[in-house]
C-alpha cells in the first residue's frame, strides 16, 4: 500500500534558494501527494516562487520567528499520512521518498530521517562541515542505528507519522531545535526513530564565520536545552539514548584537555614539540581516516579530495566548542539558577543565496565535492 506524504517547506527570504529544493521535491521517483511552502512574511518574491511551481502556498499575516513555527502554520492543512519537513535550503536525492517509507512498515517508527551530506565545499567552513557529515552520517549515525537509538532526525528531511505529531501538539516550539525535541520525547514515549542511510538529502551549509558563529549556536543551545529537559526521563525510559546524550556531553567537557595536551606536555613536562605534535596528530588521523574513506566510497566521492578536507575540520571545531561551552553555561547552569533565560532568538545559519549561487538543477548537486 503507497503511504500518502505531504511535504511541508518553511521558507523565509529563500527566492533564490527555493527552485533548487522544489526541483528536488517535485522530481521525487515517488511523488509527494502535496507540497505546501510556508512563505513566513518574506520580504522577497519566496512566495512568487513557490506559486510558479504550481505548489500550495501559506503565508501568516507576520513573520513566526522559526521553523518550528512556520511548520506548526501548515500542519492543519496536511491530511495525509505522513508529514516530510524539508528546509528551504535542503535538496533532496531524486529517491529520498521511496527510500524512507519502508521505515514506516514498522508501526513503532514515528519518525525517519536519511544522510545528511553539504550541497556546497567552497569556503572553509563548507568543507570542514562536509568532513563533519560525512565522519558522523557514516560513523555514529549507523553506530546509534544498530542500537535503535538514533540521537537526531535531522529537521531538514525528517518524514513523521501526521498523526503522532498532531497528537504531541505538532512541531516542538518549546526550545530552539525542534527535531531533538521531537525524536528524544518519541523514543522517551517507547517509539521508534530511524535512520535510513540510503535516503540522501544535501544541505546548504554557513559559508562564512558570521553565519556559521549562529548556527552552532542555536545547536549547541538548544541540545542543551534538551538535555536539561530530558536526560531524568532518558535514564529511566530509554537508557541508550541516554548514554549517547552522555558521551556527547564528556566529550564537551574534556575536549579543552585534548586541545591542550601539546601545549601542556610541552610547556609543563618538557616533551619535545616536534614529538608532542605528531603523536596528538596521528590519534587524530587514526580515528579520523579510516571512516572517512569508507564514507568517500559510500557517496562515491574522490578519496583524496575527502581527505585534503581534514584540516578545514579543526576551524569548525573550535567553533563547535567555544559554542558548545557556552551553551553548557547558560543553558546548564544559568538557566536552572534564574540568571539567563537562554537562547530564544531563531537566528538562521545562512544568508541569503546570491544568484550566482543558486545550486544547479540535477539530480544531484554537482559541486557536493570540490
Amino acid at each position: 500500500m503507497r503511504r500518502s506524504v505531504t511535504v511541508i517547506i518553511p521558507a523565509h527570504d529563500e527566492e533564490k534558494g527555493l527552485p533548487a529544493t522544489l526541483d528536488s521535491v517535485l522530481g521525487q521517483t515517488v511523488p509527494p501527494d502535496r507540497v505546501i511552502v510556508v512563505d513566513d512574511a518574506s520580504r522577497d518574491r519566496t512566495g512568487d516562487v513557490a506559486r510558479q511551481y504550481g505548489v500550495d502556498v501559506a503565508r501568516p499575516p507576520a513573520n513566526l520567528g522559526s521553523k518550528a513555527k512556520a511548520q506548526n502554520h501548515a500542519l492543519p492543512l496536511c491530511t495525509t499520512e505522513l508529514v516530510l519537513a524539508v528546509d528551504a535550503d535542503t535538496v533532496l536525492a531524486p529517491d529520498y521518498i521511496e527510500r524512507i517509507l519502508p521505515a514506516f512498515d514498522d508501526p513503532d517508527v514515528v519518525i525517519a530521517a536519511g544522510n545528511v551530506q553539504t550541497r556546497f565545499t567552497r569556503t572553509v567552513w563548507e568543507r570542514g562541515r562536509s568532513v563533519e557529515y560525512l565522519f558522523g552520517f557514516h560513523w555514529h549515525r549507523p553506530i546509534q542505528h544498530l542500537a535503535a537509538s538514533p540521537m537526531v532526525c535531522s529537521g531538514c528531511c525528517s518524514v513523521f507519522r501526521r498523526d503522532v505529531l498532531v497528537a504531541a501538539g505538532g512541531f516542538p516550539e518549546r526550545t530552539i531545535v525542534e527535531d531533538i525535541d521531537f525524536t528524544w520525547t518519541q523514543q522517551i514515549a517507547g517509539r521508534r526513530a530511524r535512520y535510513v542511510a540510503d535516503a540522501v538529502a544535501w544541505a546548504a551549509d554557513p559559508e562564512t564565520l558570521l553565519y556559521l558563529r549562529k548556527q552552532v549556536w542555536r545547536w549547541m543551545a538548544g541540545f542543551c536545552q534538551n538535555v536539561r529537559l530530558h536526560t531524568g526521563q532518558l535514564i529511566r525510559h530509554k537508557p541508550m539514548l541516554a548514554l549517547w546524550v552522555l558521551l556527547a556531553m564528556l566529550e564537551i567537557i574534556t575536549a579543552p584537555v585534548w586541545w591542550s595536551a601539546p601545549l601542556v606536555l610541552t610547556l609543563g613536562y618538557g616533551h619535545p614539540v616536534g614529538e608532542t605534535l605528531a603523536w596528538w596528530t596521528a590519534a587524530e588521523l587514526v580515528f579520523m581516516i579510516p571512516p572517512l574513506v569508507y564514507a568517500a566510497r559510500r557517496r562515491k566521492l574522490p578519496t583524496w579530495r575527502v581527505l585534503l578536507n581534514i584540516p578545514c575540520v579543526y576551524p569548525n571545531k573550535l567553533v563547535n566548542l567555544y559554542y558548545a561551552w557556552k551553551a553548557v553555561t547558560v543553558e546548564l547552569l544559568l538557566v536552572p539558577l534564574r540568571l539567563s533565560q537562554g537562547l530564544t532568538v531563531y537566528e538562521k545559519g545562512r544568508g541569503a543565496t546570491p544568484a550566482h549561487k543558486k545550486t544547479p538543477t540535477t539530480t544531484r548537486p554537482r559541486h557536493a565535492m570540490p
